[in-house]
């Protein structure tokens, strides 16, 4: 996005688009912000002083008087302050010091009228607002929003967004956000009153390569890793081609990085006591179907542009298997892998996976568990489930999503269950295919469940070590105990070897750890709807 002073002309019909207007910007808004708010006399500005203060005090009734005799009139808003100033009256910059300016601004939105008058004291990231009237009866209102510093790029996208909103029938539509994930995604749920349709707001800017750390490519390139909302449109219009049912595509702004979807709604595959049977049942029985098909490894996007899976070769699955040695092994063991312990590692995954590698291929959607599958009761066969979050899809062994879901790093699926279901997956392929190898499936679950295992271990520390988010190791012990449930799997012996010596608290734990992991199931990860919020967990 440009770093230049970005501008937004929007014509106003009438007092209401004014106010309409105002608390579309206020969903823009965030502490520490400053807004300016300019006009003439009679340009409506109260009015969408008033508007915007209003929405975000989630009060539209809240009393928000004009500060034009108190100078300074504050709020206290439900995620931060909110200083209203008038600056008329003020003659000399330093009345500002005097009226206790720099405490009541701290981490608080500031939105001031004459402003000219606060001199150098104002921040240079600004938004300026500006009304003026317009019409043969001044009835409308002409609204220029001008992006300084830092506020460019984000009026240039929210310019985007309401763009994209109009264009798809969703232009006055009830915002919602919704938590982002552990990406850089972020989601918003639309319902337009006046017509009841609801929908995704899905913002997700092209991923910025991070630093090389092999072969001169960063991480998310070696791993593959979508870089724009390209994949996603392509992946989900061709499940939909299947028959599966993926979000429908209303609108999109494929160089923005936005998309308008379908809401598939607020029902999920799980409750307050974990894993709901007959959905899990329809969920694997739905992989079944897809790793049946024959499917294409290039899809269309829009005219002229296509989108090209990659493999779910070597270099990805053991790069990903290394972010245990880099986070989760100095998080257990207190130090880091010396250079032999590294290349042990490697080398016995290499050796597991030539199996896998060598088996059948078809799309592995890679995020396939119950954060995102949604209940379709309305719908019949294989759409009931609804499919999200699956942009980051390669060509891989089938194994792999059926892994995903039947060893859910949020929820406890019980062993029992998950061995039931695995089950149903096999009849259900035999069924279509005679020739179906139950064994050499069963010994690629394995090897995968363990690999997905071991790179999340190392995810959840980083995210907790790296980024700040420490709620993710309340599901170590899940994983902990999935990882070794996987490498009681003959298949994986020598690689079981590798951690018994390397961690073994990891394995002589097994009993008191597996046992919490089944009786504590995580409360965040039952319940409805479409939860982007716990979306990737590959990378």
């Amino acid at each position: 996005m440009s770093a230049q002073p970005i501008r937004w002309v929007i014509d106003l019909a009438d007092e209401a688009a004014t106010i309409a207007a105002a608390a579309r910007l206020a969903g823009e808004l965030r502490a520490g912000d400053l807004v300016t708010l300019g006009g003439p006399l009679g340009a409506g500005k109260t009015t969408f002083a008033r508007a915007l203060i209003r929405t975000l005090l989630s009060d539209p009734q809240a009393e928000v008087p004009s500060p034009t005799y108190t100078l300074l009139q504050t709020y206290e808003g439900p995620r931060f302050n909110i200083v209203h100033a008038d600056l008329y009256r003020i003659a000399d910059p330093a009345e500002l010091a005097e009226l206790g300016w720099e405490d009541a601004a701290e981490n608080a939105l500031v939105l001031v009228e004459w402003a000219e008058r606060a001199g150098d004291i104002l921040a240079t990231d600004r938004l300026e607002v500006e009304l003026a009237t317009t019409g043969p009866t001044g009835a409308g209102r002409r609204l220029t929003l001008s992006g300084y510093g830092s506020f460019s790029a984000r009026l240039e996208r929210a310019k985007w967004i309401q763009t994209l909103l109009d264009r798809t029938g969703f232009g006055d539509a009830r915002r919602d956000f919704m938590m982002g994930d552990a990406s850089v995604r972020a989601y918003e749920r639309l319902w337009d009153e006046s017509s009841g349709r609801r929908g995704i707001l899905m913002i997700a800017p092209r991923r910025p390569d991070g630093p090389p750390i092999r072969l001169g490519k960063p991480y998310s390139q070696l791993v593959h890793l979508a870089e724009s909302v390209h994949a996603f449109v392509a992946i989900a219009n061709g499940l939909r081609a299947e028959g599966f049912s993926a979000p429908e595509i209303y609108g999109a702004d494929l160089d923005a990085g936005l998309l308008v979807i379908e809401d598939l709604g607020p029902l999920g595959v799980v409750d307050e006591n974990g894993p709901m049977p007959e959905r899990y049942r329809a969920s694997v029985e739905a992989l079944a179907e897809l790793h049946t098909r024959t499917l294409a490894s290039e899809l269309p996007v829009a005219d002229g542009l296509t989108h090209k899976l990659y493999r779910y070769d070597l270099e990805a699955l053991t790069i990903e298997a290394e972010l245990l040695l880099d986070w989760y092994f100095p998080y257990s063991a207190k130090r880091s892998p010396n250079a032999s312990q590294r290349l042990s590692f490697v080398d016995h995954w290499v050796s597991t996976l030539e199996p896998v590698l060598s088996g059948p291929k078809t799309w592995t959607l890679r995020d396939y568990h119950s954060p995102n599958l949604i209940w379709l009761p309305e719908r019949e066969g294989i759409r009931q489930v609804g499919i999200i979050d699956f942009q980051d899809c390669v060509l891989g062994h089938p194994a792999y999503d059926v892994a995903s879901l039947l060893q859910d790093a949020r929820v406890t699926v019980p062993e029992p269950l998950e061995l039931q279901l695995l089950g149903a997956y096999a009849r259900a392929r035999r069924l279509r295919d005679p020739a179906f190898d139950v064994a050499a499936f069963t010994a690629a679950y394995a090897i995968l469940g363990a690999q997905r295992a071991t790179k999340i271990l190392g995810i959840f520390i980083r995210l907790d070590r790296r980024d700040g988010k420490p709620t993710y190791l309340k599901h170590l012990p899940r994983v902990e105990a999935y990882l070794r449930r996987c490498l009681a799997h003959p298949s994986l012996a020598k690689l079981r070897g590798w951690y018994e010596t390397n961690l073994p608290a990891l394995i002589l734990e097994a009993e008191p750890t597996h046992e919490r992991a089944q009786t504590d199931p995580d409360g965040d990860a039952a319940g409805g709807g479409p939860r982007h919020e716990d979306a990737p967990t590959h990378g």
